[in-house]
C-alpha cells in the first residue's frame, strides 16, 4: 500500500500500459484520475478500480489540446485537492513512408505533438500542485527503446529521445522542490496495436533474451517502484524494462537479420 493518501493522475490510462498503472497504483491503495482522449475507456478503469475497492474518478483528455490538459487537470483538482504523482502513457506510433524523405512536416509535427509536446503540456499543468505536495511527489514517463537505440520510426523515435533529456532537465531543476522526474523505456509490449499480428510478435521474441513480449504490468510494475518511497534517491534516471533487449543487441541483430 505504498500509494496509500496519495493522489495520481495517469495519462493515457484508457487502454494497455496506461490502465494496468491505473490498476496497480489503485491497488497499492492511491487515488487515481483516469484521464484518456477515449473518455468511455477511461470510465470503463475506473469502474474496474472501484469495483474491486479502489478510489478512481474519469476525466477526458487530449494531451495534444492545451485547453483540454489544463480543463482535465482542473476537473481533478476539484475531485481530489491535492496532486502526488503525474504518469505520463499517452502516446502512440502509427505507419508512416519508409523513406526518411518522404515524411512530410505535417506527419513529423503530429508525432511528436503526441509522444513529446503532449508530455510537456501534462508536466506544466501537474506542476503547481506537485510542487505543493513537497517531497514524495514525481512524474515518470513513458517512452521506448526506439529512443535509444535506431530500430525505426524516423519521428517517433525522435520524440522518445527528446523525453530522456526533458526528463535529466525537469529533475535537475525541481529536485530542490521535491519532484522527482524519471523515465521507463519500454521494449515491445503486448498492447492493443499488436491485435491481430501474433504472428509478427512471435517473430519479435527472438530478439529479447528472457524470450518473451513484454506485458503492460510489466511497465506497471516499474512505474510503481519509482514513484513511490521506495525510489526516493532516484531522480533524473532512464530505466530500460525490455526483456534484455539492449543488453543482447547482437542478438537482436541476427533476429531482424533472420538468422
Amino acid at each position: 500500500m505504498r500509494f496509500t493518501g496519495r493522489v495520481i493522475y495517469v495519462t493515457g490510462g484508457g487502454h494497455g500500459i496506461g490502465r494496468a498503472v491505473a490498476r496497480r497504483l489503485a491497488a497499492e491503495g492511491g487515488s487515481v484520475a483516469v484521464s484518456d482522449r477515449d473518455a468511455g475507456a477511461a470510465q470503463a478503469v475506473a469502474r474496474e478500480i472501484a469495483e474491486t475497492g479502489g478510489t478512481a474518478v474519469a476525466t477526458h483528455c487530449d494531451i495534444t489540446d492545451t485547453a483540454s490538459v489544463e480543463a482535465s487537470f482542473a476537473r481533478m483538482q476539484q475531485q481530489f485537492d491535492r496532486l502526488d504523482v503525474l504518469v505520463n502513457t499517452a502516446g502512440g506510433d502509427w505507419i508512416e513512408p519508409a523513406a526518411f524523405e518522404e515524411i512530410t512536416d505535417e506527419l513529423w509535427e503530429q508525432k511528436l505533438d503526441v509522444n513529446l509536446t503532449g508530455t510537456v503540456r501534462c508536466i506544466r499543468a501537474a506542476l503547481p500542485g506537485l510542487i505543493a505536495s513537497g517531497p514524495g511527489s514525481s512524474v515518470v514517463s513513458i517512452g521506448s527503446v526506439n529512443g535509444t537505440i535506431a530500430l525505426s520510426g524516423y519521428p517517433y523515435s525522435a520524440a522518445k529521445a527528446g523525453l530522456e533529456i526533458l526528463t535529466k532537465s525537469l529533475a535537475a531543476k525541481y529536485g530542490p522542490k521535491g519532484v522527482r522526474f524519471n523515465l521507463i523505456t519500454p521494449g515491445t509490449i503486448r498492447t492493443r496495436v499488436w491485435d491481430g499480428r501474433e504472428d509478427r510478435l512471435a517473430d519479435l521474441v527472438r530478439m529479447y533474451p528472457l524470450e518473451r513480449i513484454g506485458e503492460p504490468e510489466d511497465i506497471a510494475a516499474a512505474v510503481a517502484f519509482l514513484a513511490s518511497d521506495d525510489a526516493s534517491w532516484i531522480t533524473g534516471v532512464t530505466l530500460p524494462v525490455d526483456g534484455g533487449l539492449l543488453a543482447g543487441p547482437m542478438r537482436a541483430f541476427a533476429a531482424a537479420s533472420g538468422e
